[in-house]
């Protein structure tokens, strides 16, 4: 039984709708963390988890067909059902009411994880709507805190956990290898657009290709395909292939008016998935290596505004576990004042990381930040106001206060080793496979 949602009016049916979840990034740095410290998985998945949203709302509907008795009556909900628009909202207040109920804690920097403590021992729970992982280091503490939860709500025990949001896990704790891909959901791409037998590339886009924006008229049925590649290329993206971040953010650019070039470079990208098909991103829990952030920016790189681009790449046991690739808000005067953005930016998502980790109960030291620019690494480390700087927005001087508390350490590298390079430009393959290499992103078949 689905409610027909589409029908119902704001302000009379339902009020919010935001419903938290756990991110991406979150759930790839506890799991690295987990190959890291050789913890315990376990996986359950909620059934029918939206029927037990209590509605806040007075909402009624029509007798389902086959099941009217009294034409003149309409039935009223006082639980959600699929359809409705407030029912993963309704359900996440109920889940997150329980979770509190059995001694968890919800964190503030991640409002889909849990940590319950006892006795010097931790369980970290990740909820994503109805599918949810249990970790740490005890295996007892963790199967009794799992059968509590599936005691207040039907689930399936799905055991050691073989998938979530869309990856494949692949967990062998005797060589502490994870490995994530998304291979399953790569195959429907391909096969939905037609690309299966097509010629396969070596890089994500042609590396002397520069894109234009499109000054024809809206074809409504190339934007449509266009906007459908793209978004399965988003979530790929999001997912498992930092390796196309910038090609695939960078054709998103002309979503509303995308040219036939556009769209032929969006199944280049395909292309470049077919050629790499059998990659997975890989943590390595017996390098025990940490967080090592990279941040990079191309300067006036948009021909149409002289806008620069942001690439920044967070890696943790040996593999990507955040990354980002976006044009810069404002143009930058200098390369020096790009780069200098582009750090503030990175500090930021390492603060984030840190407020994390002191969360579950990890104390983190100082986060090492690799620029390959001198000028802003001065920039950061030296609180200066010259005539080139003083007109940089407050917001990215950010960095210059977590450098001088020591929590984060500048280092310069080489331009040719700074994998966040990858995210900011169409590189050339014999750099780009070097790069890639050090992302995490290997053959997922060999061990």
């Amino acid at each position: 039984l689905v409610a027909k949602g589409f029908s119902q009016v704001q302000w009379i049916d339902y009020n919010e709708l935001f419903s938290p979840v756990a991110r991406f990034e979150t759930v790839r740095i506890l799991l690295a963390l987990a190959a890291l410290e050789d913890w315990e998985i376990q996986a359950l998945d909620v059934k029918q988890a939206f029927l037990y949203g209590k509605l806040d709302e007075e909402i009624y509907m029509e007798q389902p067909e086959g099941f009217v008795k009294d034409k003149t009556k309409v039935w009223r909900l006082h639980r959600a059902l699929y359809g409705l628009k407030q029912a993963s909202l309704s359900w996440w207040k109920e889940c997150n009411a329980s979770m509190g109920k059995l001694g968890f804690k919800r964190c503030v920097s991640d409002a889909g994880v849990y940590v319950f403590k006892e006795n010097g021992q931790t369980v970290i729970a990740i909820i994503y709507v109805d599918d949810a992982l249990f970790m740490g280091s005890d295996k007892d503490l963790i199967m009794k805190k799992k059968h509590e939860f599936m005691n207040v709500w039907e689930c399936r025990d799905l055991g050691e956990p073989k998938e979530i949001l869309g990856m494949h896990i692949f967990h062998d704790r005797k060589k502490k290898i994870l490995k994530l891909d998304q291979g399953a959901y790569l195959d429907k791409v391909i096969s939905r657009f037609g690309m299966t037998n097509a010629k396969k590339a070596q890089t994500p886009l042609p590396t002397s290709w520069v894109p234009h924006a499109n000054t024809e008229p809206v074809n409504a049925e190339l934007r449509r395909r266009f906007q459908s590649v793209i978004g399965s290329l988003l979530y790929l993206m999001l997912g498992t292939r930092p390796d196309i971040a910038y090609a695939v953010i960078k054709l998103s650019q002309y979503s509303a008016n995308p040219s036939k070039d556009h769209l032929a470079k969006a199944l280049y990208i395909i292309r470049y998935l077919l050629y790499t098909q059998d990659y997975a991103l890989v943590y390595n829990g017996s390098s025990q290596e940490g967080f090592i952030a990279y941040s990079d920016s191309d300067w006036a790189s948009d021909s149409n505004d002289r806008k620069s681009h942001t690439g920044m790449i967070v890696t943790f046991a040996t593999g990507s576990v955040s990354w980002t690739s976006h044009k810069q808000k404002t143009v930058a005067l200098s390369s020096t004042e790009a780069e200098y953005m582009a750090a503030s930016d990175t500090s930021r998502q390492l603060m984030w990381i840190k407020t994390l980790f002191s969360e579950i109960g990890f104390k983190l030291g100082s986060m090492p930040l690799m620029v390959d620019n001198q000028g802003s690494s001065f920039l950061a480390s030296n609180p200066v106001q010259e005539r080139r700087t003083k007109h940089i927005d407050i917001r990215y001087h950010f960095i210059r206060e977590k450098v001088e508390a020591g929590i984060i350490d500048l280092y310069y590298i080489q331009t040719e080793d700074n994998v966040a390079d990858l995210l900011t430009k169409n590189l050339a393959l014999v750099k780009f496979v070097k790069l890639r290499n050090r992302l995490g992103l290997l053959f997922k078949h060999i061990h």
